[in-house]
């Protein structure tokens, strides 16, 4: 199947590099690459007119009204069959990764979307993280999956709809709860190196508030999905002191799993 890459940026030229690097030092090419750049100064617009185009690269260099709406333009402009997010700053965690993901569509062209591991600084190290989607704990938030890693067949955006122009930071979660119901596989492989000061990272609680407006909203209320917002609170602010950062290190080293 036809992988489409869309790659949304704002005024983060060096990021957009590094992900136009990772994509390009894959050992299979994309069927495509879409960067939707809603910047406020021309850095990135005058640096992707100056460089030689690879033939499956395009981009569009417009104002857009935040990330949703940036990721819906690049959905809609996307002709592949499998589309993937990947954000200015992210990048493929090997040159092999797009191979593991087409190898696995190539083998099942049913798959309705999936996802695998990628790595993740937290507690001031690189992991790697990533559990098989499971709609029974759709309480506990994205758990272990982030939109990088999703490739999501276009037919679904067709009939579930694109992301929520409304939400600033959840809309990815948002999608998952809407498409829960639909089966996905799962690559036991990391597949991507996350940007560490993504939106999610740096407004963490306010990623928690609009979690739990979304899953009340396809759910209702939910005494876990509530115990486990508090859960998360507490980790948060233990993990921004000196002891729980030692204890995560600990943890690591010792290899226990890691609940997200």
């Amino acid at each position: 199947m036809k992988i489409s890459i869309v790659t949304i940026s704002y005024n983060n030229i060096e990021d957009l590099q590094k992900t136009c690097n990772s994509i390009d030092e894959q050992s299979i090419a994309p069927y495509e690459h879409i960067i939707i750049d809603g910047s406020t100064v021309n850095d990135i617009s005058n640096w992707l007119n100056s460089i030689a185009k690879k033939p499956y690269r395009t981009f569009y260099c417009e104002k857009d009204n935040g990330i949703a709406d940036a990721f819906n333009k690049g959905i809609n402009k996307s002709s592949g069959e499998i589309i993937q997010l990947l954000n200015a700053g992210d990048s493929f965690f090997d040159n092999n990764a797009l191979s593991i993901v087409q190898n696995k569509l190539n083998k099942n062209n049913k798959i309705n979307w999936l996802h695998g591991k990628y790595e993740y600084f937290r507690g001031s190290h690189w992991v790697i993280i990533g559990k098989k989607y499971n709609k029974n704990l759709l309480y506990r938030g994205m758990r272990s999956i982030c939109h990088q890693t999703m490739f999501v067949k276009k037919e679904v955006y067709d009939e579930f709809g694109l992301y929520d122009q409304k939400l600033k930071i959840g809309m990815d979660y948002d999608f998952i709860c809407r498409i829960s119901n639909i089966s996905a596989e799962f690559i036991n492989d990391p597949l991507i190196k996350m940007k560490p000061d993504g939106i999610s990272n740096t407004n963490y609680l306010e990623s928690l508030k609009e979690m739990s407006s979304i899953y009340k909203k396809h759910n209702g209320f939910s005494i876990l999905h509530h115990l486990w917002k508090i859960r998360l609170i507490l980790l948060y602010y233990l993990m921004n002191t000196k002891f729980g950062k030692f204890l995560f290190k600990l943890k690591y080293k010792i290899k226990l799993s890691i609940i997200v």
